[in-house]
């Protein structure tokens, strides 16, 4: 089978489908086992924690950036499946050299149904790949319909890391779910991920700021700081997860988005 992946590349599969799949990115390991894989997959990194069980007793090959090429020998893939911003470039072009490579590139929630939906006919399971894709569509015109009639789109700023502070800022997937919750992102105009000083913060005054609980887990002790820094904003620490996995865990973010939305007073 042939098939081309989100960068327009083209790979070739020996055998469809695939029966020894590496999986690199926690995102997609997720979907592969709610497509109802699960034998198939005999690789994955060491933060594919999501489910627990494949967790404990599928091999880890590493982390997303710094993968063990012999433990993936070890386990004769015949498909990894990784994601441009998540994995590292050389290593990928590495493993392009003796197996069937498949690259995301996921910027946006469109991108994401797309995503999706070419895992699942790359995998078998194309039948249970639209049907994830109708039921979060479900979901989000369930819940967001109404945060984006709401008139009031509050600013925000969203740190994913500490030391330095970076937040997200247009072009990325974070983003895209930030504009669908009904936010406005200050500094979508930055890079994808620029690093901030708490006076550029505090120059730009979001009346909302969010604390990702990955890939920098920011904790409890951490609000205070922004406290200070912009007085008048509502300070939240949010599940990291709900808004940069574009996976299957995009069936709960529309409720969550709605759930945040309501602590924060602004529905």
């Amino acid at each position: 089978m042939t098939i081309t992946d989100q960068l327009n590349k083209t790979i070739t599969l020996p055998a469809w489908p695939p029966r020894r799949i590496v999986s690199l990115v926690p995102s997609q390991t997720e979907l592969l086992y709610d497509l109802g894989l699960d034998a198939e997959v005999v690789g994955i990194t060491k933060f594919c924690i999501h489910p627990a069980d494949w967790f404990q007793k599928k091999t880890r090959v590493g982390g997303t950036k710094t993968l063990n090429g012999p433990k993936i020998e070890a386990l004769h893939p015949d498909l990894v499946i990784g994601n441009k911003e998540e994995n590292d470039q050389n290593q990928v072009e590495a493993l392009a050299t003796r197996y069937p490579v498949w690259m995301s590139d996921v910027h946006n929630l469109e991108e994401a149904y797309d995503m999706i939906g070419r895992i699942g006919q790359l995998t078998g399971k194309e039948k249970e790949a639209q049907q994830l894709i109708g039921r979060i569509r479900a979901e989000f015109a369930e819940r967001i319909p109404a945060l984006r009639s709401d008139s009031r789109r509050p600013s925000v700023a969203y740190f994913i890391w500490r030391k330095p502070y970076m937040v997200a800022g247009g072009d990325t997937f974070i983003h895209d779910m930030l504009r669908i919750a009904g936010f406005d992102n200050v500094f979508a105009s930055a890079g994808r991920y620029p690093e901030i000083s708490l006076e550029e913060l505090s120059r730009t005054q979001p009346e909302v700021i969010l604390l990702s609980s990955e890939p920098y887990p920011f904790a409890p002790k951490h609000l205070d700081t922004f406290r200070e820094t912009c007085p008048g904003a509502r300070v939240q620490l949010v599940d990291g997860a709900m808004f940069s996995w574009y996976g299957s865990r995009l069936l709960h973010a529309g409720k969550y988005v709605q759930q945040l939305r309501e602590s924060l007073n602004l529905v």
